[in-house]
């Protein structure tokens, strides 16, 4: 039973690093009044990016590195993520372009690079299997703490409860940590600094924010490329980590939108994305437990993230708490000549 429990548990951390990678950088992002929903492609863009990085790198030595192996795919993957960030801020800052039609071309756009770039290394390789396989690199992203296996076959009760303690919370890689302090860093820059206040109020009003002399066009490519960096990470994780370094084409699925979903149930803060992005990868793999689950029911099954949204932005939109609300001018474009 315990161990059934701490399997569940374990895949449903699994299932929800991605997510919060994606929702922490969605919601700085959305903190400066900017509705990014690129987030999928961008995810995109950083997972392929980083295959692609460390790709020729696997490929050119017969020995990885540690260091290097983790340090080439991951700054391959935030310049990735941080070129389609900077495509989005040009056309919806820059040019005032729409930003609902931005952000969904750029997640069409994120995909078809991904897929383009993903089938030439596929050719590369000259594969039956279409697919990449990075085992040396995935392997060190992988490397977990060592805890759990200092206590394995213990006789002592409490010895056996921080052995499963240790096997289900800290048997992990380090970007799932890393996903974890990047949401506490976030939680604590937007609620407790100065930049934080700036930023909150170039997304509540950029007109008075403008007025106060806080730079708004700054501010918004600013968050908008930090918070698609973080969201690019999320990509590099789900292959590197997730999937054990093995990309293929449209093998993403929905976790872009889920992460975007994720924002609204975490009512726009990063530790209670915390939270919420685990739950949501336990809904995701819920149907993998549920015994005599029919094929009928499964997709029933895996709406439950977004039913959950919906009840919850119910929920948040009756009591009214402008706390729990998005940013005023979410969505809308700054003209500086009509303040």
């Amino acid at each position: 039973m315990f161990d059934l429990i701490s399997q569940f548990i374990q895949r449903a951390i699994l299932q929800g690093t991605p997510l919060l990678f994606g929702s922490t950088g969605e919601i700085i992002t959305e903190k400066s009044g900017n509705l990014n929903l690129g987030i999928p492609g961008i995810m995109y863009m950083g997972g392929i990016s980083g295959v692609i990085g460390g790709f020729f790198y696997q490929q050119s030595v017969r020995i990885v590195n540690p260091v290097l192996a983790i340090l080439i795919p991951l700054v391959c993957a935030l310049a990735g993520s941080l070129l389609a960030s900077l495509i989005y801020c040009f056309l919806t800052i820059t040019l005032k372009a729409n930003q609902n039609v931005t952000g969904l071309a750029l997640t069409t756009f994120g995909v078809g690079f991904g897929n383009f770039f993903g089938g030439s290394l596929i050719k590369l390789v000259d594969s039956d299997v279409p697919s990449i396989a990075l085992t040396k690199i995935a392997k060190v992203y992988k490397t977990t703490l060592p805890f759990a296996q200092w206590l394995e076959d213990s006789d002592s009760l409490p010895l056996q409860i921080l052995e499963w303690f240790c096997k289900t919370f800290l048997s992990y890689g380090f970007m799932v940590y890393l996903a974890v302090v990047v949401a506490l860093i976030a939680a604590v820059l937007l609620k407790k600094t100065r930049m934080g206040l700036h930023l909150r109020a170039v997304g509540e009003n950029p007109a008075t924010a403008d007025a106060a002399g806080i730079n708004v066009t700054k501010y918004k490519y600013f968050a908008t490329c930090i918070g698609g960096m973080i969201a690019g990470l999320g990509g590099l994780y789900y292959v590197m980590d997730y999937t054990n370094g093995v990309w293929s084409n449209n093998g993403f699925g929905d976790r872009g939108w889920l992460a975007i979903a994720l924002v609204i149930f975490a009512t726009w803060k990063p530790n209670f994305a915390i939270l919420g992005s685990y739950l949501f990868g336990a809904l995701y793999i819920l149907f993998n437990y549920i015994e005599g689950a029919s094929m009928e029911i499964i997709p029933v099954l895996k709406m439950l993230p977004y039913l959950v949204t919906i009840l919850v932005l119910i929920f948040v939109s009756m009591r009214k708490k402008r706390e729990n609300q998005p940013p005023a001018s979410l969505g809308l474009s700054y003209f500086r000549e009509e303040r």
